[in-house]
């Protein structure tokens, strides 16, 4: 089965780069279609159904946050912003917006291309059954709710990061450095007991169903259910 992504970004080299590298690697799977602008990306957007956008921050005419917040009001397709801008308020902002990840420049085409790859087969599992599922907690990536049970719980878009991470990973071990990584980046200069004070809000939102959630002393988390 082929994939269609859409790659908008304005710097020729980093265009023809990952187009080259994603029809290589993929074997022709992969399938890339490009625009140079963000209103070119906008119109190409509502032209065609795309199985992945890659999305610049930093575009001319329209920039990528406007862009992914107007393609979540009528798609779930995923979405992963490629940036220069690595502070944490941005990824922030673009996982507040919708974005399902977030690589900042310069990046390894092969670290992009795991990320797209996972995503890919998340979504087409997810397509049928929009609500992930682990034990009492569901929480719908699309729609940005949480129900515990009946009751919607209100989480803080870290929080929710964290949560989404976790559940994507029953049962699994996810280390705080995996969690440093891909929430805050590399650049970030705090350590990882950050991590453990947004596990600390999230149990406590989640208020019976935090038992779900095991601590593996001094390596990370897991979500059991």
């Amino acid at each position: 089965m082929a994939f269609e992504f859409l790659l908008v970004e304005d710097d020729p080299e980093i265009r023809e780069i990952i187009t080259d590298y994603f029809i290589a690697k993929s074997e022709g799977t992969f399938k890339i279609d490009s625009a140079k602008s963000g209103k070119e990306g906008q119109q190409k957007c509502l032209e065609k159904d795309y199985d992945l956008v890659l999305l610049d921050v930093m575009l001319p005419e329209v920039d990528g946050f406007t862009i992914c917040r107007e393609l979540r009001k009528r798609s779930n397709v995923p979405i992963v912003f490629i940036t220069a801008r690595h502070q944490e308020q941005d990824r922030l902002h673009g996982y507040n917006l919708g974005c399902d990840d977030y690589i900042v420049k310069p990046f390894s085409l092969a670290e992009l291309y795991a990320k797209v790859t996972a995503l890919i087969r998340r979504a087409k599992g997810t397509v049928r059954n929009e609500v992930m599922r682990a034990g009492s907690i569901g929480l719908n990536p699309y729609r940005y709710t949480v129900m515990v049970n009946d009751t919607e719980v209100a989480l803080a878009p870290m929080e929710f990061a964290i949560l989404k991470i976790l559940i994507e990973n029953p049962g699994r071990l996810v280390s705080r450095e995996s969690l440093l990584i891909r929430i805050w980046g590399y650049d970030f200069e705090g350590n990882d007991r950050v991590v453990d004070n947004h596990v600390k809000k999230l149990r406590k939102a989640l208020g019976d169903a935090s038992k779900q959630i095991k601590t593996v002393i001094k390596r990370g988390y897991k979500l059991e259910g």
